[in-house]
C-alpha cells in the first residue's frame, strides 16, 4: 500500500536520526526495584513521586469500587456515565487544591485540551512559556485565539508581550505556563507571573502536572507553594503522577466548573473513567490530606540524589524538583549512556532532541518517596560506572 510505504519510509529517517522510541515493558508494578524486559532494575524514570501506583490503601479503594461499581461506567459523564463516584472525586479535588469546585477529565492532556480552546476564542490572546508542555501547545492550536509566545521564565519578556496586548484590546488575555517543567524540572515563578498578569488584566492558568503531591503543603502544588490560593482562575493538573492513578483536573471557581462541563468537548464526548480508578484517585487525595510524610521522604531522596549525582561530577542543569537531568550534550551520547544504565540494571530514559534542543540531550531521572537509600546508591554507582566507560566529562 502507498500508506504504508509513507509511513516506512517516515519510520526509517527517525531510526536513522535515532530519535525513534524503542519502548520497554513493564512486567509488574511500578516499583523501586521493578521487572522491565525481563531484568530486575532500578526504576528511575517513572513520574510515579509518592509510590501511590502500588500503594495498598488504593489498591484496595480500586478493588471495592469494582465489587460495587463494576468494571465501567457505562457513557459520557452528562449522559449516564456520572456515578457518585465521579462527584466524590471531584469535591476532594476541590477540597485539596482550595478552590470552589474541580472538573474531573478522563487525562491532563485531555484536560488541556478541552479547556484551553473554550476558554479563549476569536477576539482573545493566549499567551505561553516557550518551553510548555505539549498538551498545551495542542490545546493552544486547537483555539481560534491569538497567541503569543514569552522567553522561558523570563518576566520581562511576558511584561513586554502582555504592554504589547493591552494595545490590540483584546477580550480576553490568559497568560498560561506549566507549573513544573518537565524536561529540566525547574519551577515556573508563578508569584510574579500572577502579579505581572493581573496587573496588565490578564488570567493565569497553571498546569500543575509535576507539581501534584511533590511542592506545598502536603503535595498540594505550585499554587500552594507560592500561597497563591484564590489568586489563580485556573489550575490544571493530572493523576498520572504524584497521585500513582491517571485523569486529569481543572479547579477553579464554580462559574469556570459549570462552563468546562457544558463547553469542554473531550469531557463532553469520552466515556467516563472507570470506577476502580476514580476510587482510587478519590483514596490518593485522601492520603495525602491525612499524611505529609510521603512529600517529605520524596524531598529527602531528591535532595540526596541530586547532590550526590554532582558531586559524582554529573552536571544537573536547572533542576528543582525531582526531575534531575544529567545533562550529557548530544543525542547519541546520550542514547548510549541509557543503554549502558540498563545493562547495568538501572532504567532512566534518554531525552534527545526534538523533545529538546540540539546539543541538550540529557538522561532524565526522577527518584520517588519509594526509594530506600540503598537503591540510590546502588544506582549512584551504576551512573559513576558509566559514566568513565563513556568517558562523560565531570563538570
Amino acid at each position: 500500500m502507498e500508506l504504508d510505504k509513507y509511513l516506512t519510509t517516515e519510520m526509517n529517517v527517525l531510526k536513522e536520526k535515532n530519535l525513534d522510541w524503542k519502548v520497554r515493558i513493564l512486567q509488574g508494578p511500578s516499583i523501586p526495584r521493578a521487572k522491565v524486559d525481563g531484568k530486575e532494575v532500578i526504576m528511575l524514570c517513572s513520574n510515579n513521586y509518592l509510590g501511590l501506583s502500588d500503594n495498598a490503601k488504593l489498591k484496595e479503594a480500586a478493588l471495592e469500587a469494582v465489587k460495587t461499581y463494576g468494571a465501567g461506567s457505562g457513557s459520557v459523564r452528562v449522559i449516564a456515565g456520572t456515578q457518585d463516584l465521579h462527584i466524590k472525586l471531584e469535591k476532594a479535588i476541590a477540597r485539596f487544591k482550595h478552590t470552589q469546585a474541580a472538573l474531573y477529565f478522563q487525562t491532563g492532556f485531555a484536560a488541556n485540551a478541552g479547556a484551553i480552546p473554550q476558554l479563549a476564542g476569536k477576539g482573545d490572546l493566549l499567551i505561553s512559556d516557550e518551553l510548555n508542555h505539549g498538551s498545551i501547545i495542542d490545546g493552544v492550536r486547537l483555539s481560534k485565539a491569538e497567541r503569543a509566545i514569552y522567553k522561558h521564565k523570563d518576566m520581562n519578556d511576558l511584561e513586554r508581550v502582555l504592554k504589547e496586548a493591552k494595545e490590540k484590546n483584546y477580550s480576553k488575555t490568559y497568560v498560561i505556563t506549566d507549573g513544573v517543567f518537565s524536561m529540566d524540572g525547574d519551577i515556573a515563578p508563578l508569584d510574579k507571573i500572577e502579579k505581572i498578569a493581573h496587573e496588565n488584566g490578564a488570567y493565569v492558568y497553571v498546569d500543575d502536572a509535576h507539581g501534584d503531591g511533590v511542592l506545598g503543603e502536603n503535595g498540594r502544588g505550585i499554587v500552594s507553594h507560592f500561597k497563591l490560593e484564590g489568586k489563580i482562575e485556573m489550575e490544571m493538573g493530572t493523576f498520572s503522577k504524584g497521585f500513582g492513578v491517571v485523569g486529569g483536573y481543572v479547579a477553579g471557581s464554580q462559574a469556570l466548573y459549570d462552563f468546562l462541563l457544558n463547553k469542554g468537548r473531550t469531557y463532553l464526548l469520552s466515556g467516563s473513567a472507570p470506577p476502580a480508578t476514580v476510587a482510587a484517585c478519590t483514596a490518593a487525595i485522601q492520603l495525602l490530606e491525612s499524611d505529609g510524610s510521603l512529600v517529605k521522604k520524596l524531598w529527602e531522596n531528591t535532595k540526596y540524589f541530586k547532590s550526590q549525582l554532582k558531586a559524582l561530577g554529573f552536571d544537573t542543569g536547572e533542576s528543582e524538583t525531582p526531575i534531575t537531568p544529567v545533562m550529557l550534550g548530544e543525542s547519541k551520547l546520550a542514547q548510549e549512556f541509557a543503554k549502558e544504565l540498563f545493562a547495568e540494571g538501572v532504567f532512566a530514559l534518554p531525552i534527545v532532541y526534538p523533545m529538546v534542543a540540539q546539543g541538550k540531550a540529557r538522561i532524565r531521572t526522577m527518584v520517588t518517596a519509594a526509594h530506600e537509600k540503598k537503591d540510590l546508591d546502588d544506582a549512584l554507582a551504576i551512573f559513576e560506572k558509566v559514566g568513565k566507560k563513556l568517558k562523560v566529562e565531570k563538570k
